[in-house]
């Protein structure tokens, strides 16, 4: 089931009803998908594993599923440039049990329609209640917890934090997918980073 997290346009909607049972047959999730046109049309596919942690090699799995069943059901008019990534670290919401996952850390909500005179919240994921998204904001110097309708949502994405960087090179560490050496040059951006900004 798609909702406006993973696919706004129309044509997003109908690529995700082609896209999402091959992805799903390979034992992966659909995040997001965006057909995107400018010079060059661009189809954008976000692909994850249930369990988090997709690699490169995931990607070219699901590439070459996807373009091979795209030929066949030729729903894009125009010639275009398919997109395979992974939701990264500072990953797009689009799944009531992304807000769950990553309870805890900072997000960045955007609402369709004002809710208490305002769209945007930022704050703590405080996890799920029924179909509300929990988040804790700062109001007036004091931390409240408001909920949010995920139907609502129409932007949802984590804030790049040193803490959710931390935990995301520790999961792919105990995943074995990070090796020594690349944790310590990653660190070591991050430190670099730091002092840049």
């Amino acid at each position: 089931m798609t909702n406006d997290l993973i696919a706004k346009a129309a044509i997003d909607r109908r690529l995700a009803e082609i896209i999402i049972p091959v992805i799903e047959d390979l034992g992966y999730e659909l995040v997001r998908i965006r057909l995107m046109s400018g010079k060059t049309t661009t189809l954008q596919i976000m692909a994850d594993k249930p369990e988090g942690g997709i690699e490169v090699d995931d990607c070219a799995t699901i590439s070459n599923a996807i373009s091979a069943t795209l030929d066949v059901e030729d729903p894009i008019l125009d010639a275009y440039d398919l997109e395979v990534s992974s939701p990264g670290i500072d990953r797009p919401l689009t799944r009531l049990k992304d807000f769950d996952m990553f309870q805890g850390y900072e997000a960045k909500l955007e609402t369709t329609e004002l809710i208490d005179g305002r769209r945007r919240f930022k704050g703590e994921l405080a996890g799920v209640e029924d179909e509300d998204v929990l988040i804790n904001i700062q109001e007036h110097g004091e931390t409240v917890t408001i909920g949010l309708q995920f139907d609502w949502l129409s932007d949802a994405k984590l804030v790049l934090t040193d803490d959710l960087i931390t935990e995301m090179l520790r999961q792919r560490k105990a995943a074995g997918t990070l090796n020594e050496d690349a944790f310590d040059e990653i660190e070591t951006e991050q430190g670099s980073e730091e002092e840049t900004k």
